[in-house]
């Protein structure tokens, strides 16, 4: 940087935003600016990638992102979130597959997929819910994992890294963020287990470092593996922001060559950061900035940027190395861009009267479909329509869901 740039100075923006950054593993992203992962619930409804996935990818793309993010990719088809999810597995169409890691992966940018499991959180029309301990609370009941289904996960994570290699992708993310799978075995609120994957934070995350064992192990030295982890769970007896702290250190000593912070769940009563409409700025920088000084991996941001100069602050203080983005590239597929640039401009959030429960998370993932499009010109839903909307296609979908794996479902 030189010496006359400053945090207010944007004539020269590629020297905050715009520098590359190398990864432990060697692989070199060209910008700090990343699409967050978020559930387009795009697929085919069972499990394949579509042309309309690869379209809005490829957007991002060529947008100017240098990674763009695939939202809840299962590595088994037992547990996913949303009958929209992409599956990787031994009966996946590797020539979709093989496209969207193409057509994601121009102009030098990144595409990876976030491989998760929804554990507790599977969406129960197709799922026979499981998670690290057997729930029965209000809006939540599941099963618990035996040590059996916990001795399967290695593997089944490590399957679903190896063939998004072999389709193209440039990494994967593993998903132990949100309330997902992952993140239940380390929130003590949901691992109530009395084994060797529960009781104090190291047992917790036993798990999780075997996952990242399997994968690394799987894919190689030079294939970027990224996680995504809480901060906070945001629930009263959860995962804690002294306990992250630990999970980033014990992170330090793997192999994962970027961190991933976020916070909050989906469980039912959660709050939601994303849905809300008090905080102005992103919502996990003090916790980033914090793990900085724990761990020598990139660490990245995940909610709340909403402006440019909140991520050219970001990254200038040190408090992150990269800064991801959601719903400001939902609004806008060339932000990466137009941030890049000596213009610079913010998007403009739309304003909603009401926000029931899910309603803005669905208005959301139906502009992802207009931007698949090529339609977005023309999005004119309000919330009620959009989660109509989203709520009768998933429906749709379930039963082409429930045929295309029922054999394994029965073996739940």
């Amino acid at each position: 940087m030189t010496q006359s740039t400053t945090k207010h100075d944007f004539s020269k923006p590629e020297n905050v935003l715009g520098r590359p950054l190398e990864l432990p593993c060697g692989v070199v992203l060209k910008n700090r600016l990343t699409k967050s992962a978020m559930s387009d619930s795009l697929g085919d409804g069972k499990g394949d990638a579509t042309e309309a996935q690869a379209r809005l990818y490829e957007r991002w793309a060529e947008g100017g992102a240098a990674l763009s993010l695939i939202g809840e990719v299962q590595g088994d088809p037992r547990y996913p979130e949303k009958p929209g999810n992409l599956v990787l597995g031994p009966d996946t169409d590797q020539k979709a597959l093989r496209s969207l890691a193409r057509r994601g992966s121009t102009e030098g940018a990144h595409l990876w997929p976030q491989l998760g499991h929804a554990g507790a959180l599977s969406h129960l029309p197709i799922s026979r819910a499981k998670g690290p301990s057997s729930l029965d609370i209000e809006g939540l009941q599941c099963a618990g994992m035996t040590l059996d289904d916990i001795g399967q996960l290695p593997g089944i994570y490590a399957r679903a890294a190896t063939i998004a290699k072999d389709a193209g992708f440039g990494g994967v993310q593993i998903h132990a963020g949100h309330g997902f799978l992952l993140s239940q075995f380390l929130s003590p609120l949901f691992n109530r287990r009395t084994d060797g994957y529960g009781g104090s934070i190291e047992a917790r995350f036993r798990i999780v470092s075997e996952v990242i064992e399997a994968v690394r192990q799987a894919v190689g030295a030079s294939f970027a593996i990224a996680i995504k982890i809480n901060s906070t769970d945001k629930l009263e007896g959860g995962l804690t922001e002294d306990e992250a702290m630990e999970v980033i250190r014990m992170l330090d000593q793997t192999t994962i060559d970027l961190i991933d912070i976020s916070g909050g769940t989906y469980f039912p009563g959660a709050a939601a950061s994303s849905d809300s409409t008090s905080g102005s700025g992103p919502y996990f920088l003090d916790f980033a900035r914090r793990a900085k000084t724990a761990t020598s991996i990139p660490v990245m941001a995940t909610g709340g940027f909403k402006t440019r100069q909140q991520a050219v602050d970001a990254v200038e203080s040190g408090a992150v190395d990269m800064v991801s983005v959601g719903r400001a590239m939902a609004l806008n597929p060339n932000l990466a861009r137009v941030w890049l640039s000596a213009g610079g401009g913010d998007p403009e959030f739309p304003k909603f009267d009401t926000t029931p429960p899910g309603g803005v998370t669905a208005w959301y993932t139906m502009r992802l479909t207009a931007l698949a499009e090529d339609n977005e010109d023309e999005f004119s839903l309000d919330l009620e329509s959009a989660m109509s909307l989203y709520d009768v296609r998933d429906a749709g979908r379930c039963d082409a869901w429930l045929k295309a794996f029922a054999r394994l479902r029965d073996h739940v």
